[in-house]
């Protein structure tokens, strides 16, 4: 396939969404190391069970192989990366270059993060770039994309091709805020969120009320983030020690009531109920299924939820 035409071509993604087709989205954790056959092992679990995958940039602000480099190898197993980029590594001479590079090989789908801060990570001395936030960084590829100018004002000769994503917390205080940054965000020209894992359901139900009440949701495309729990400690932990994390006493309390041995069957069970929910939910036009080190269970998730088969375009 030639350069041209990757160029040019919407991302898999983008038809599903503006097909109507409830969108179903997963993420693949590069690893610590140099082993390409541990991102393919990865990837044959995805393929056929989502739309895109996103694919992590230095997550937990560790050092992991980077995100184009393992967009490049799912592309090779027929997958569709949803290639991520943090603020936190990068001034903005690097953040256009790699943009270049990535739409020239063939990466349709960018996630733009601010990037968690590097004192939580394994390099905490590291020296935190945040040259751009992640809004400003939504608007400089829309100005790549669509004006085909660089941020100093410079035209591109063959702008990228980039369907342009960003992330929403609607967990995070102060809650009012919530759908005022997702607000700056559409408007600085992201064309689909992916939001925080949910476990609070109510929370989220009146989130997506406020965005529809102002118009939001027919402007962006909202996938739901959702994360299966494979344990009681996952949960203590996500409850009591993740920023920005609400998970309701109800949660752990169900987990606790599961049989011996089946603990991580109620967590899929309580995933896939969500699923059905967000289906049904005005303003929400798919899930982002986030299983983490948990790839090989999203065939089984993917068929409990109903999501299967996935729309397929030429």
């Amino acid at each position: 396939m030639s350069t041209e035409t990757h160029s040019n071509s919407s991302s898999n993604l983008e038809k599903v969404l503006k097909a109507g087709e409830f969108a179903f989205t997963g993420e693949l954790g590069p690893p610590q190391g140099t082993d390409a056959g541990e991102v393919r092992e990865k990837a044959r679990f995805l393929k056929g069970n989502v739309d895109s995958v996103n694919i992590t940039d230095n997550q937990t602000a560790v050092v992991r192989m980077s995100s184009w480099a393992a967009s490049l190898l799912i592309i090779e197993e027929g997958l569709e990366p949803n290639y991520q980029m943090v603020c936190r590594d990068r001034n903005r001479l690097a953040m256009q270059g790699d943009i270049l590079g990535a739409s020239a090989l063939g990466i349709r789908n960018m996630l733009c993060l601010s990037g968690d801060h590097q004192q939580f990570g394994d390099h905490p001395d590291a020296k935190g770039v945040f040259d751009l936030d992640s809004t400003q960084l939504i608007a400089m590829v829309k100005q790549m994309r669509d004006d085909g100018r660089f941020l100093s004002g410079g035209e591109i000769e063959h702008p990228p091709k980039m369907f342009i994503g960003a992330a929403s917390n609607p967990f995070a205080e102060p809650y009012e805020w919530r759908v005022d940054r997702l607000a700056k965000k559409i408007a600085a020209g992201a064309d689909f969120i992916q939001t925080q894992c949910i476990y609070n359901m109510e929370r989220f139900r009146e989130f997506v009320h406020v965005a529809n009440e102002e118009g939001l949701t027919e402007n962006v495309y909202i996938l739901a983030g959702v994360t299966p729990m494979k344990s009681i400690g996952m949960a203590r932990y996500m409850k009591g020690k993740v920023p920005g994390m609400d998970v309701p006493e109800e949660i752990i309390e169900r987990l606790k009531g599961a049989e011996k041995g089946k603990v991580a069957d109620e967590g899929i069970k309580i995933a896939c109920e969500q699923v059905e929910e967000f289906k049904e939910m005005k303003g929400v036009h798919g899930v982002h299924m986030m299983a983490i080190e948990w790839e090989h269970k999203v065939p089984e998730i993917a068929e409990l939820a109903k999501v299967l088969p996935r729309p397929v375009f030429d």
